[in-house]
C-alpha cells in the first residue's frame, strides 16, 4: 500500500483531545482508514471518495480553529491525501468525456462518467461478517429479479436504504454488489453531485440516473449506490434554491426507478449514520430500510478471523473471551482494536528486538496483548445513539 497516512495521523492524534474538535479528528480519522480499507480490497474509486471526505473534515477543522497548532499536521495529511486521491483517479477509465454545464460550457471538474466503478472490487460476501438480514435484501430486490423477472408479476424493491452505526459494513456492502453481479456500478454522494453553477446540480442528478438506465435498457443491471444520502435527502431548517431544485430532482428520478409499468433493472442504495434527519418524502420511497447493527458475538467472531487471517497469533488467544468483552465495539472498533494490538507488539519489537536483523521477526500476539488494549479503549458508538437507532427503526422499518 503506497498511502500509510492514516495510520500516522491516528498516532499523531493519539492522547491529544480537544473535546471542541474531537468529533471532527476522529471523522477524518474514520475516513482516512475506511478508504485504506476499501483501496486493499481493490475499489479505489470509492476509496478516493473516502480520502476526499477526509480532506473536507481536515479543512474544516482548520478553518474552524485557524489558531490551532495542530493545524500544520492537518494540512500535511490533508496533502497525502490529495495526491492520493489523484493517484487513484489516474489509475481510472480515461474514458470519461465532459458533461455540459448550464450555461453551455464544458465543465471541467465534473465529468460524464466519473461515478462509474470500471473496476471490480476484490469484496464478497465472505468478507463480510453476519449481516444476513442486509444480505438478503439485497439478494431479493438485485439478485432474484436479474435472474429471473418473470417471477416478479407485481415488481420488485428497487429501492434499498442502509442505516446503522458508522464502521458497521454499509460500504462494503455495497462494493459487495459490484461484485456479485454482472452489471454497472455508479458511486456517487454530495460531494460529487453539488455544484456551484446555477443549475449543473440537477443536471448530475439527472444524467446520472439517465446513464443507469442507458445500460438498463441495453440489458445490464445498474445500480446507484448513494454514501451518506442524508447530506442530500436530510430535513434542513433553511435551502438555498439549489438544494430545493437538487431535492426535486432526486425525487423525480426515484419516481422513475420505481414506476413498476418499467422493467429494466436499475436500483438505488443509499447509506447514511443519520437516518432521522432523512425527509419522509424519500424515506418512503426506499422500500427496503435495512438496520445494519452492531455486530453480535458471533459476527465478532467472524471478523477476528477475517482480521487474524495474517497476523501471527499466540495459543493462548481466546477469540470466544475476546467476543465477549467487545460487546458493543462496532466492526471500524474491532479492526482498530487488531490494528492497535499489531503496532503495539511492533513498536516493543522495535524497542527490544533486533531490527537489523532480516530473519528476527516480531514475537506472536497474545491474549495479554488484546487485553491491554481493550482495556484503555471503549465503543465508539454510545447507548444514547443507539436508542435513537432502535426508535427510527421501529417507526419506519421495512425489511
Amino acid at each position: 500500500m503506497r498511502t500509510a497516512v492514516p495510520g500516522q495521523f491516528q498516532s499523531d492524534l493519539e492522547g491529544r483531545r480537544v473535546s471542541a474538535s474531537e468529533e471532527l479528528e476522529s471523522l477524518a480519522v474514520k475516513y482516512a482508514k475506511e478508504a485504506i480499507q476499501l483501496e486493499g480490497k481493490g475499489s479505489r474509486r470509492i476509496a478516493a471518495t473516502k480520502y476526499q471526505r477526509a480532506i473536507e473534515v481536515l479543512l474544516k477543522l482548520c478553518s474552524l480553529y485557524p489558531a490551532a497548532p495542530q493545524n500544520k499536521l492537518y494540512m500535511e495529511h490533508a496533502e497525502a491525501y490529495r495526491k492520493r486521491v489523484q493517484e487513484l483517479q489516474s489509475d481510472s477509465e480515461p474514458n470519461s468525456r465532459p458533461v455540459e454545464s448550464a450555461d453551455g460550457k464544458d465543465s471541467k471538474n465534473i465529468k460524464f462518467d466519473q461515478w462509474v466503478l470500471t473496476e471490480k472490487p476484490d469484496i464478497s460476501w465472505d468478507d463480510i461478517a453476519d449481516l444476513e438480514k442486509p444480505k438478503r435484501a439485497i439478494e431479493e430486490s438485485i439478485v432474484f429479479p436479474v435472474r429471473r423477472p418473470d417471477l416478479f408479476p407485481l415488481g420488485w424493491p428497487r429501492g434499498i436504504l442502509f442505516f446503522g452505526p458508522p464502521g458497521c459494513g454499509k460500504t462494503l456492502l455495497a462494493a459487495a454488489v459490484a461484485s456479485e453481479i454482472k452489471g454497472v456500478f455508479f458511486c456517487a454522494d454530495a460531494a460529487s453531485l453539488m455544484s456551484k453553477w446555477l443549475g449543473e446540480s440537477e443536471r448530475n442528478v439527472s444524467q446520472l440516473f439517465a446513464k443507469a438506465r442507458e445500460n438498463a435498457e441495453k440489458g445490464q443491471p445498474a445500480i446507484v449506490f448513494i454514501d451518506e444520502i442524508d447530506s442530500l435527502m436530510g430535513v434542513r431548517g433553511e435551502e438555498v434554491g439549489g438544494e430545493v431544485r437538487v431535492r426535486n430532482q432526486f425525487l423525480k428520478e426515484m419516481d422513475g426507478i420505481l414506476d413498476k409499468k418499467r422493467n429494466y433493472h436499475v436500483y438505488l442504495i443509499g447509506a447514511t449514520n443519520k437516518p432521522w434527519v432523512l425527509d419522509e418524502p424519500f424515506i418512503r420511497r426506499f422500500q427496503k430500510r435495512i438496520y445494519v447493527p452492531l455486530p453480535d458475538i458471533k459476527a465478532r467472531m467472524d471478523m477476528f478471523q477475517i482480521y487474524a487471517h495474517d497476523l501471527k497469533l499466540d495459543n493462548n488467544v481466546d477469540f470466544a473471551e475476546l467476543a465477549r468483552v467487545t460487546e458493543g465495539y462496532s466492526g471500524g472498533d474491532i479492526r482498530d482494536l487488531f490494528q492497535s494490538t499489531q503496532l503495539k507488539v511492533v513498536r516493543n519489537f522495535f524497542t527490544h528486538g533486533n531490527v537489523t536483523d532480516l530473519a528476527s521477526v516480531p514475537d506472536p500476539i497474545t491474549m495479554e496483548d488484546f487485553q491491554s488494549i481493550v482495556t484503555g479503549r471503549r465503543p465508539s458508538v454510545s447507548q444514547t445513539i443507539l436508542k435513537r437507532y432502535y426508535d427510527w427503526d421501529e417507526s419506519f422499518k421495512a425489511s
